[in-house]
């Protein structure tokens, strides 16, 4: 048998198109590809942001807790007393381990209060002075450690942070960027936007878990009843955190309500503040006292 070497034709493994645009085509539809999981990440977000471990959640947070008091420095008085009230009532919320609870105190006039990422629970001296006894207090923390148990901060982010964490599948320095840029433009610990459903929630588990913690709810009232004098309900002038709750009367019905259906138990009693709590709201004078809860 007689071998024969056929001639190649010329331009056999040459293409028509320019190598450039086969790479383009497939950036492309890679891109369009990422694109469009995006696209389903963010209209899902609320749902999805539940899924968010709180460990990472933490993390988040811990991006614009620099300017708190680091851990070592010794804790004020009415740190200690809110924050031990604040683990009792966690307890009865049933929060899982790993969701912690951080209160901080704010030695300012404003009648407010908030929870915002990574478990962080902010309470003003302005309300805190307006409040006549535990029960109160227990209240504002029962209703901002709620928010936390149904992840309302991570969900109140929104879109924006689902997009970044989504962006930082792909390229985490991007990601961490477009991250930070919405913790940045959210204020990070300034006060999210919750939906009025979202506070209904947070009231009727923090209405729970103070029935279970005292026995009643008597007391709790108080707190939109001096929101009610400070602001006269609803106004242009309230805080932002409050403007989006529902109308204090409209709360207030809805205690009594929760009375009616939850009769106290024989031994049940209005909780007094500690003696030296006016004390410790003015961190000076508290310095100058030995006593801490």
């Amino acid at each position: 048998m007689k071998y024969s070497n056929p001639e190649i034709p010329e331009g056999i493994n040459t293409s028509t198109q320019h190598p450039l645009k086969e790479f383009a085509l497939l950036v492309g539809g890679v891109l369009g590809a990422v694109l469009a999981v995006v696209v389903v990440l963010t209209l899902l977000a609320d749902r999805l942001a539940v899924y968010i471990p709180f460990e990472l959640e933490m993390q988040l947070a811990s991006r614009v807790t620099d300017g708190l008091p680091a851990e070592e420095v010794k804790p004020l008085p009415i740190e200690i007393y809110l924050n031990k009230l604040a683990d009792k009532i966690a307890a009865e919320q049933e929060l899982p381990p790993e969701m912690q609870i951080t209160v901080h105190y704010v030695d300012d006039d404003l009648v407010n209060a908030f929870a915002t990422l990574g478990g962080h629970l902010f309470m003003f001296r302005g309300l805190l002075e307006k409040l006549p006894h535990e029960n109160a207090v227990a209240m504002v923390l029962a209703h901002e450690i709620a928010h936390i148990k149904h992840r309302h901060p991570i969900r109140s982010m929104g879109r924006g942070l689902i997009f970044g964490l989504a962006i930082s599948m792909i390229s985490s320095t991007l990601g961490n960027a477009m991250t930070d840029r919405v913790l940045a433009n959210t204020g990070g610990l300034t006060v999210l936007k919750f939906s009025r459903d979202q506070e209904r929630e947070a009231d009727q588990t923090a209405l729970n878990a103070l029935y279970r913690l005292y026995g009643h709810v008597d007391g709790a009232d108080r707190l939109f009843k001096a929101l009610e004098q400070t602001y006269g309900g609803e106004s242009l002038q309230t805080p932002e955190f409050f403007s989006t709750h529902p109308l204090s009367k409209h709360r207030i019905d809805n205690i009594h309500a929760f009375q009616a259906g939850h009769p106290a138990t024989a031994d049940a009693a209005v909780v007094a503040l500690p003696e030296l709590f006016s004390t410790w709201l003015t961190p000076v004078a508290a310095d100058q006292t030995e006593e801490t809860p």
